[in-house]
């Protein structure tokens, strides 16, 4: 595979011998009833979506909660599915929780505790004794589900921050199985983990894994500095890894990327289908477009990407009735009410600030919370001049590779946080921005619609081939390739033990 840009099947090729058991809280198809029948609903988007062909391809299991009303008048007595609906490829066993377990451990504990302590805004976290025990209890019946499923020559790879527990308690019953996570937001220093009262527990759930992976060196680092503070944990910095419990945990960085060709395709094909034009007339907009894409959630930085706007507008009134932002949201969470708070305040200082600059043939700021067709997103990723990605933290970002990938026509400039798991990759080509800095905001803003457009194309090209050759295949290949690295090494171990 030398050369060759990994795809779906040549990542499920170096599984080798090993059959997949993937678990992770979403699940990639659910069964919903509308209108009295039963349809099914397919991954739209994201991680489900990228791996589900990895999944098709090599067959297994994967494990998730079954949160659709209908997901059990399909499953057979064990829990199980086959999917795609249409063509079988590999069973998807559903988890069952109450409504009472999903309230605790998805938006109590999970995004109540862990998000905002990683996300290092510990002011925010609810560390409520019952979320802990319905964490604890979900992530014991996803333990159970997948020891169902997996045998010693398994590769159980878990996905992301709700099931820490769950690898410890595989290990009860699968003892030799090889268990990976992926950590799909930041990992914070020890000084912000501590603030959690469990952080010995999920340290020592996730040090059962034989393969830990995060998207940079940082979050590598500050993880190390954690599991150090066990009194049991030996860390090993040269070889980043940890001795723990008998087993040692390997630590390393893989960047996720997306699917770059699909987005790059989608933003080609959405040329013909006239929404641009039809956007354009609907909402005022001026020559010159800004674009921002997230979830409503205080970690995305909305409210001072909208104060930096307002300070560009007041003073540089030039380009009032030129530079048109469009904020597409979508609500998060909203059981939370810090997310119901950072909803109903975007709305006003939207309102706010198009009442202060708009004119009768001029909307600044167009806000779209509203469904969107893929065609239609692809559209507004295409056509923008400008993508604003200033989150105040997150993990990685993938908004700021889909608008490269989806840059075909007229190059445009990516704007992006420094305090973004993505600025490692993508930083030195885009402008970068710290959110907090509001005069500095505006300053980049400028910067960035004034760059000259062979340097634009400059970039633009760089990043493009950063996002495509980095993309989602890569990052599953790279994990899978540290597995046979990690499986020869130990190999080697016990052959030379058995020569001694």
């Amino acid at each position: 595979m030398t050369g060759e840009r990994p795809t779906a099947e040549t990542v499920s090729s170096l599984l080798g011998d090993h059959e997949l058991v993937v678990a992770s809280n979403r699940q990639p198809y659910s069964h919903e009833r509308e209108d009295g029948e039963i349809v099914v609903n397919r991954p739209a988007g994201g991680l489900t979506s990228a791996l589900d062909p990895v999944v098709q391809s090599a067959g297994g299991t994967w494990v998730a909660w079954a949160s659709g009303d209908a997901d059990h008048d399909v499953t057979d007595e064990n829990g199980r599915v086959g999917v795609p609906p249409e063509d079988p490829a590999y069973d998807l066993r559903r988890v069952s929780l109450t409504e009472e377990q999903v309230e605790g451990y998805y938006y109590g504990y999970s995004n109540q505790v862990l998000w905002p302590i990683c996300h290092i805004d510990t002011s925010k976290m609810n560390a409520r004794a019952d979320f802990w025990e319905h964490y604890r209890d979900a992530n014991r019946a996803f333990a159970d589900a997948i020891a169902d499923e997996a045998s010693d020559d398994s590769l159980v790879w878990l996905q992301d921050y709700h099931l820490a527990l769950a690898p410890r308690m595989i290990r009860e019953t699968n003892p030799d199985v090889f268990c990976m996570q992926f950590w799909h937001i930041t990992w914070p220093s020890w000084d912000a983990f501590q603030t959690c009262p469990q952080y010995e527990q999920l340290l020592d759930g996730l040090l059962a894994n034989d393969l830990v992976g995060f998207h940079t060196d940082q979050y590598c680092q500050n993880f190390l500095d954690c599991a150090a503070m066990l009194p049991d944990a030996r860390v090993d910095r040269a070889t980043r890894s940890v001795v723990y419990k008998g087993r040692r945990t390997f630590v390393r960085p893989f960047p996720l990327g997306i699917d770059a060709t699909h987005r790059r395709q989608l933003a080609l094909s959405s040329a013909d289908t006239g929404f641009w034009n039809e956007f354009r007339d609907e909402h005022d907009i001026g020559d010159t477009v800004a674009l921002g894409v997230e979830r409503l959630d205080y970690t995305k930085g909305i409210p001072e990407r909208l104060t930096a706007l307002e300070q560009f507008w007041e003073t540089r009134p030039e380009w009032q009735g030129e530079l048109t932002y469009v904020q597409k949201a979508s609500e998060s969470r909203t059981q939370i009410p810090e997310y119901q708070a950072i909803q109903d305040f975007v709305e006003s200082e939207i309102e706010r600030i198009n009442t202060q600059f708009g004119t009768n043939d001029w909307t600044p700021i167009v806000y779209l919370n509203e469904y969107l067709s893929k065609d239609g997103l692809a559209t507004l990723y295409r056509e923008a001049d400008l993508g604003i990605v200033s989150p105040r933290r997150d993990g990685m970002n993938l908004v700021a590779k889909e608008f490269v990938a989806s840059q075909v026509d007229d190059p445009g400039v990516l704007l992006l946080s420094e305090l973004t798991g993505a600025h490692e990759e993508l930083g030195d080509e885009s402008i970068s921005v710290h959110p907090h800095d509001t005069l500095g905001f505006a300053d980049a803003i400028e910067t960035a619609l004034t760059l000259p457009e062979t340097e634009r194309a400059h970039r633009m090209n760089d990043l493009e081939r950063l996002v495509h050759s980095n993309d989602v295949y890569a990052w599953m290949t790279k994990q899978f390739r540290t597995v046979e690295s990690i499986q020869r090494g130990r190999d080697v171990a016990k052959q030379s033990i058995k020569r001694q």
